[in-house]
């Protein structure tokens, strides 16, 4: 009953009140943070009207319903701008759950232990590198649970990605035209590998001046098989990228200017390396970070998400657009308090996008949502990203001794062009690569990671 002690606005007023005087502590009516260490239960830092879309609404909406065109209305504040356009004009429609009060279900296991463990030993030195107290390379988990500034945000987004030492995704692409045809569909495979900020608290070979290595490889269609990317990422945020490419046309691995990361990689993808994560580019070739506001969201985080047992291959039902192929069926939920973090390329004088707007989950430290803005400043394209813990009613897919945690599918719309890409984390694609988290007994590394394996890779 402690509920009627606060108005219906008290939550949105208090988050507001928050972004104003610059207060960094995550909670509304309690400091999240000491929750979730006791008991990883966020529901006490909130009130029913954050936790609750059925109260946030007034009983407009509630769990089990699906938004579409007649009552979106009642949610645009908790949509991005193009989120809103999609359900408004184009046929999409976001099905409504409960929220997620276990923390547990928002992190890997040990990416949340070692956020625990190390909470409040980063640091960021002179130049907005993080470093622990002892001067090394940040140690695991998120190393700010609850960011001053926008640089803060951004480094939790930026040093782990996919919140594993060493991922492999094997991902099943669909690329729609703006008449709702299939123009293209790609099988690829994306690896990465964290030499430094490793859960496990470890340097990677030694390699402390390394933050990741990173590839891509297209396995299917044959006129695409065989192109290949390598990322190599250092630990000095100020450092671009070193990015090789394999061609199989020219038989040979050769050097990408920076400015590439803004083109992508195959033709008819909307989504450029620069759009991983909402943090595809080290953050400190980006600059101008404000927190702009602290807000409630709907995100695809449940684990209904998850379509494993109801899809041998994880994929996804689709609806929507002028052929009903150009969404992906999700569950949302609503999230109840998110940073809203902007920021400008100030690295890439001629960079195509003018910034970029994240959705930050406090709880997690993930985004939830992501637009680019053209360098007039019209909004271009949106990176929604659909995350779930790997167990449902039907399977559980286990990391290690837990249930695995993972994002699931992306929609890159770019709603200028009106071209739709969406994407899954499929269970295995063309050339029998699976989907995995941990590096088991293969040398990673020397298979997928230099540019003798993208080579190699290319060629096969």
């Amino acid at each position: 009953m402690w509920i009627k002690k606060y108005d219906f606005d008290y939550g949105r007023r208090m988050l507001l009140e928050k972004t104003v005087k610059g207060v960094a502590a995550a909670g509304v009516l309690a400091p999240l943070w000491p929750l979730i260490g006791n008991a990883a239960d966020s529901s006490k830092a909130y009130p029913d009207e954050l936790l609750s879309i059925e109260a946030y609404t007034k009983g407009k909406i509630k769990p089990g319903d699906v938004i579409t065109a007649s009552n979106v209305e009642a949610v645009k504040d908790l949509l991005d701008p193009i989120a809103y356009q999609q359900v408004k004009t184009m046929g999409r429609r976001i099905n409504i759950v409960e929220s997620t009060k276990d923390v547990t279900k928002l992190f890997p296991a040990e990416y949340l232990e070692a956020t625990l463990k190390n909470k409040g030993r980063a640091k960021l030195d002179g130049d907005g590198n993080v470093f622990t107290d002892n001067g090394e390379p940040w140690i695991g988990g998120n190393p700010f649970v609850e960011p001053k500034d926008g640089v803060e945000a951004a480094a939790n987004l930026t040093l782990s990605w996919g919140r594993h030492d060493y991922s492999m995704y094997a991902v099943r692409d669909w690329d729609i035209a703006p008449d709702g045809t299939q123009a293209y569909q790609y099988d690829f495979v994306w690896a990465e590998l964290n030499n430094t900020a490793r859960v496990d608290g470890k340097v990677w070979n030694g390699k402390k001046d390394i933050l990741r290595y990173q590839s891509v490889w297209f396995t299917s269609p044959q006129d695409t098989a065989g192109s290949s990317y390598l990322n190599t990422w250092y630990y000095d945020q100020r450092k671009f990228p070193d990015l090789y490419g394999y061609l199989p046309a020219f038989k040979r691995v050769r050097q990408f200017p920076t400015n590439q990361r803004f083109e992508p990689l195959v033709p008819g993808i909307t989504f450029f390396l620069s759009d991983a994560w909402a943090a595809g580019d080290p953050m400190l070739t980006w600059g101008n970070y404000k927190i702009i506001g602290r807000q409630p969201m709907l995100g695809a985080i449940g684990s209904r998400n998850f379509m494993g047992g109801y899809h041998p291959n994880y994929e996804r039902p689709v609806h929507g657009g002028p052929k009903n192929q150009t969404f992906h069926d999700v569950w949302m939920e609503l999230v109840p308090e998110c940073i809203v973090l902007e920021a400008e390329p100030t690295g890439y004088p001629r960079a195509p996008v003018g910034k970029k707007r994240i959705w930050i989950d406090v709880r997690n430290g993930m985004y939830v949502a992501y637009v680019t803005y053209d360098r007039r400043g019209e909004i271009w394209k949106s990176f929604e990203p659909c995350y779930a813990q790997y167990s449902n009613d039907k399977l559980t897919v286990k990391d290690g001794a837990h249930p695995a945690w993972s994002w699931v599918a992306v929609l890159s719309h770019d709603i200028q062009a009106n071209r739709m890409t969406r994407f899954v984390q499929a269970k295995e694609v063309t050339g029998g690569y699976k989907s995995g988290y941990s590096v088991g007994k293969d040398d990673v590394y020397n298979k997928y990671l230099t540019n003798q394996a993208i080579a190699r890779l290319g060629s096969a």
